[in-house]
């Protein structure tokens, strides 16, 4: 176990969704009616158990068209269900084009007010996306939005999927350990909706059931000499890790209607096979946390994890409100976990606290990274929690 930790830290995050809400049982309610009517009987009776089972109540969409009646909506009835005019990739990516800079910006806004930094104060531009794509992307047109320094540095993560926010974090980290003056702002933003197929087949309907369209944001900066009275996340040693044998278990492909979505019912298993020990290097020696930020790729991940690790309910209480109020957001979902989180401890005024966040991509990729919970003024000796904290810097 290393006794100190590079000088960063999560100093504000920000989280936005679209307007427009999909309650879970009324859209269980259409896609069965679409899968019915088109004589797909088996294909409705097993979706509308997916819906029920995979630990999501509602979610967000930045496409009212989801929000539509079955013969109305055009993601629900292609030609297999019995419709046509399927929204072309082209289209889709039209969508994505329109909606997804003002919900990255309402994002990074509430995250650098959080934070207490001005946009003229940002060095680095973290952007993060995998559910659409266009150039000048929007790291070009966040510049302009926000008002940032043209000469920004700016680096673009596309299509590494739910893992993505993790390891924006994780680089972020590392900027501002190799630059001590360095202020990175990560904007992380999903519209995963966009790419609902009208298909009877279980992968097409897995994905239907559980995944939403959401941005978050956060300002990773120096951990120590800062002057900041916020409470926020530190961060220390991350690892990474490719799970052998894993690369059919994840796989999201560019198709002619969007994007084409597998997953296996295996990848909870995978996680639980080689997850435990790559966490124990990570730790090195350390005790076990008490902070636990899981990515909640689906509520098998979660239980998985729970029941190797131990944890509590309220360790995972984060992780499932998070699927349970917005679904899975591919890149952004970890950040509204640990937003969700601080909101928490700051609530219960809580001292210091270690923890770990886990989130899983395609390949299988797992991305951890060891966090503590420092309250606001433990830095500089200002409370009693003050050794603790400046351990880690």
């Amino acid at each position: 176990m290393k006794d100190e930790w590079p000088n960063a830290a999560i100093w504000g995050i920000g989280t936005a969704v679209p307007p427009f809400r999909m309650e879970q049982e009324d859209t269980s309610r259409r896609l069965v009616e679409a899968l019915a009517a088109a004589g797909h009987t088996d294909s409705s009776r097993w979706a509308r158990r997916i819906f029920k089972q995979c630990g999501v109540e509602k979610r967000y969409t930045c496409e009212p068209n989801l929000l539509e009646e079955a013969e109305n909506c055009r993601y629900f009835r292609g030609p297999e269900l019995g419709g046509g005019d399927v929204p072309t990739t082209s289209e889709r990516m039209g969508v994505y084009k329109r909606a997804s800079v003002p919900l990255a910006e309402e994002a990074a806004r509430k995250a650098l007010a959080d934070s207490g930094a001005a946009a003229e104060d940002i060095t680095h531009l973290i952007t993060v996306s995998c559910t659409g794509q266009y150039l000048p992307g929007l790291d070009a047109a966040l510049i302009g939005e926000l008002g940032l320094r043209p000469t920004v540095a700016r680096f673009p993560l596309t299509f590494l999927g739910c893992a993505a926010g993790l390891k924006a974090i994780s680089l972020a980290k590392g900027l501002v350990a190799g630059q001590g003056q360095a202020q990175v702002l990560i904007v992380c933003v999903e519209l995963c909706t966009l790419h609902i197929q009208p298909s009877s087949g279980r992968e097409a309907l897995y994905g239907a059931s559980f995944f939403g369209d959401g941005a978050s944001a956060c300002v990773v900066g120096a951990a120590s000499g800062t002057g900041r009275e916020r409470d926020g996340f530190l961060l220390g040693d991350e690892r990474t890790v490719l799970l052998e044998g894993s690369a059919g278990e994840m796989v999201w492909e560019v198709g002619n209607h969007g994007f084409d979505l597998y997953l296996s019912t295996a990848i909870p298993r995978l996680i639980g096979d080689h997850v435990p020990a790559e966490v124990e290097r990570l730790l090195d020696g350390a005790p076990k946390p008490e902070l636990w930020a899981i990515h909640p790729g689906g509520r098998g991940i979660v239980d998985e994890l729970q029941e190797l690790f131990g944890l509590s309910d309220e360790q995972t209480s984060a992780s499932r409100s998070i699927l349970r109020n917005y679904g899975n957001m591919s890149s952004a979902t970890l950040l509204f976990v640990m937003a969700e989180m601080k909101r928490k401890l700051a609530e219960e005024g809580s001292a210091f606290k270690e923890g770990v966040a886990l989130a899983f991509g395609p390949g299988v990729t797992a991305e951890m990274i060891r966090i503590a919970y420092s309250p606001a003024g433990s830095l500089g000796g200002k409370t009693k929690n003050a050794e603790a904290a400046d351990a880690y810097v």
